[in-house]
């Protein structure tokens, strides 16, 4: 497994989704920083004045008036229908939103947040929402590159009629699985009772998706403080995930196509890295 710190790989659009385009889909002038760059109140009652609605509101009237009515080729193109590139798994933690960290601009990703950014096995009974999405990001989601229609055409007065063939690309080319350091999901996983009795209706029994993960990190690296054994296991669970996507027919499909790649990636907001490697 190779890693790749800090980056992505250096590879051109087409060999490798995951390289960033020369031109991005929203472009700003250098005087108009996105809101995001600097701190944001938080939604919170706490603040005088401004409740949570308001905030909302406030938050809206900005991405609006910084990027909404600057781009109207996108959202007109995004009017139309969507073709998201990737389609990305990360953490429900507000901490780490992927669209901001990773700079995607709306239509370029399929996002599916959860805790931990966990994907489970297939099961056609169970864990409907993520079957459901990764379904609809491979197997719904096209690109028309041609279109098959008969055009009329009048030759010397005979009317005659030439055929167009359509034919249509998947969309989603790159499944990315996001891990983060300081991950919740990934600490109750790491100090669950494997034994005892649930404190939660849920938490427990979707993080154990991770629960090989969580053995293997035990059991090699069981001299490894906690907060340690945590920054390991956010990428091993990771790993799992890749690993069970390919449990799933569509993605098996795809994969032995040639038209797919799985990435793992994690993203450490104490530090301010990013790393990726391939499933």
């Amino acid at each position: 497994m190779g890693a790749c710190c800090c980056c992505f790989p250096s590879k051109p659009p087409r060999e490798n989704p995951m390289h960033p385009t020369a031109e991005p889909l929203i472009q700003r002038k250098p005087n108009h920083t996105p809101p995001y760059h600097q701190r944001p109140p938080v939604i919170t009652h706490a603040h005088k004045g401004m409740n949570a609605v308001v905030r909302l509101k406030t938050g809206f009237e900005r991405f609006r008036t910084n990027v909404y009515n600057k781009n109207p080729k996108l959202f007109e193109s995004l009017r139309k229908d969507q073709s998201p590139k990737y389609m990305v798994f990360a953490c429900a933690d507000s901490r780490v939103s992927p669209t901001i960290t990773l700079g995607l601009n709306p239509g370029e990703a399929f996002t599916v947040r959860n805790i931990a950014g966990m994907v489970p096995a297939y099961q056609k009974t169970r864990h409907c929402s993520v079957g459901s999405a990764i379904e609809f990001a491979l197997v719904v989601l096209k690109v028309a590159s041609s279109f098959s229609f008969s055009i009329p055409l009048t030759h010397e007065s005979v009317l005659l009629f030439r055929n167009t063939t359509v034919s249509y690309n998947f969309a989603v080319e790159c499944i990315v699985v996001i891990g983060h350091s300081r991950c919740g999901g990934i600490r109750e996983l790491l100090s669950l009772n494997d034994e005892g009795p649930n404190a939660y209706h849920f938490i427990e029994d979707w993080v154990k998706i991770g629960m090989e993960a969580k053995k293997k990190v035990q059991r090699e690296n069981r001299l490894l403080p906690f907060d340690d054994q945590c920054t390991v296991l956010e990428k091993e669970a990771v790993n799992i995930s890749l690993r069970n996507l390919k449990s799933y027919p569509f993605v098996k499909d795809r994969l032995n196509k040639g038209t797919l790649n799985l990435i793992g990636a994690r993203y450490d907001f104490v530090r301010g890295s990013f790393e990726t490697w391939n499933a």
